[in-house]
């Protein structure tokens, strides 16, 4: 069985990019397609697959600029020839779901978010444009915001990451969504038995959505120590607002990470995620997570067990968090916190993504008259097979 893996753009490892990987783990023979490739951003588990291309990577400066080339990537993708495969799964949450498949062939879209530029933060990107740019844009994602919904009829099985994408879905494209949260490498960030430090910790890039500024401003007016690791658009503006407290680390790797993890009293995390891999590296570690309850924290912040929920985005209520947490600090189990952690680990991705994989293939509704074909190659193994552990299309 050939295995196409598509993905929208490989210039970082961030979450999306840790999904690909198990996805490789799964189908090492799988090739990869996407937009934009820079291979010294991305892990050698990727890198040993074959990468092809959009013809968006040969325009000019596409590895910094490649979203301001977003407007081409629908054309791009539906230029890619993809008849000879039998799987296709679409990593979303730019523009990937779109290619145009052989008509026995199974998409499968495992979906990070709809493309937050069209739908859920259509109106703060707006805000952030130039007025005399704004009128383009928005005639720019009126039409890709109808592309998009349009695309999504190609897929056969939506898969989401989280249960607010999975109502993003439905409200968006009008398709139900199965859950398999997607992975986080516990086994990296293992509890310590060391005194926390004294400072607070906040782990993200420096975007406005990240909310980085409430981080700031709440450990400003509390005289609190905070730690930034991250870089991003908003750096200035952010170091502008910091007061003596507020400690900036730019982007670490992971030693240094790992170590801040270690070290901090609690993390901050005050933006909305469609789920938030962070919160459950910094729990890995046995630390507890101030979060704002929206989105991703709701299913992966258990409320005063492994941190503490605040639920208006304003300086002053993560202000009234971190206070009540300084008073109930001592009452967080780091052991209970990190085995809350495991239930999200690579291993439970795999062994859930394999079983999903395995039902869509096997159920006649969406496999049609190419249920025979499918069914003799090593994905309609039995399903032992995937639960002893079996990768899906191994010799």
């Amino acid at each position: 069985m050939k295995v196409a893996l598509v993905h929208y753009w490989l210039v970082s490892m961030r979450g999306g990019e840790k999904v690909l990987e198990e996805l490789c783990q799964l189908f090492p023979q799988a090739d990869i397609f996407t937009h934009v490739y820079d291979p010294e951003a991305i892990s050698p588990i990727i890198r040993r697959h074959r990468i092809r291309t959009t013809f968006v990577d040969k325009l000019p400066f596409a590895k910094k600029l490649y979203r301001h080339y977003l407007p081409l990537m629908p054309m791009a993708l539906e230029q890619l020839d993809l008849r000879d495969y039998d799987l296709v799964i679409s990593s979303e949450s730019g523009p990937a779901k779109g290619v145009l498949t052989h008509p026995d062939a199974l998409h499968v879209c495992y979906c990070h978010t709809p493309m937050r530029y069209l739908w859920k933060m259509y109106l703060d990107y707006k805000g952030s444009v130039n007025p005399l740019l704004r009128p383009l844009m928005v005639w720019l994602t009126g039409s890709l915001r109808q592309w998009d919904q349009h695309s999504a009829n190609r897929v056969d099985m939506f898969v989401a990451n989280s249960e607010s994408t999975r109502r993003q879905i439905k409200k968006y494209y009008g398709r139900d969504a199965l859950v398999v949260f997607p992975p986080v490498d516990i086994n990296a960030f293992q509890p310590s038995e060391r005194n926390p430090g004294d400072f607070y910790l906040y782990v993200g890039q420096l975007v406005k959505y990240k909310r980085a500024d409430l981080a700031i401003q709440a450990c400003n007016h509390l005289q609190r120590n905070l730690v930034i690791i991250g870089e991003g658009e908003e750096y200035k503006s952010l170091r502008s607002m910091a007061g003596p407290t507020i400690r900036f680390l730019g982007r670490q790797g992971f030693d240094t990470l790992r170590e801040h993890y270690l070290s901090c009293r609690a993390l901050l995390f005050p933006g909305e995620e469609d789920f938030g891999i962070v919160p459950l590296e910094a729990m890995a570690t046995g630390k507890p997570v101030l979060a704002f309850g929206q989105g991703g924290a709701l299913e992966t912040v258990v409320q005063s067990e492994t941190g503490i929920l605040f639920h208006e985005q304003t300086p002053e209520c993560l202000s009234q968090a971190i206070l009540h947490f300084e008073n109930v600090e001592h009452l967080f189990d780091p052991v209970a916190i990190s085995r809350h952690a495991g239930q999200f680990s690579r291993a439970t991705f795999q062994l859930r993504m394999g079983e999903v994989l395995k039902d869509a293939m096997s159920n006649p509704s969406r496999l049609a008259s190419t249920r025979g074909r499918l069914q003799e190659s090593a994905l309609a193994a039995a399903p032992s097979d995937i639960l002893s552990g079996k990768r899906l299309n191994g010799a």
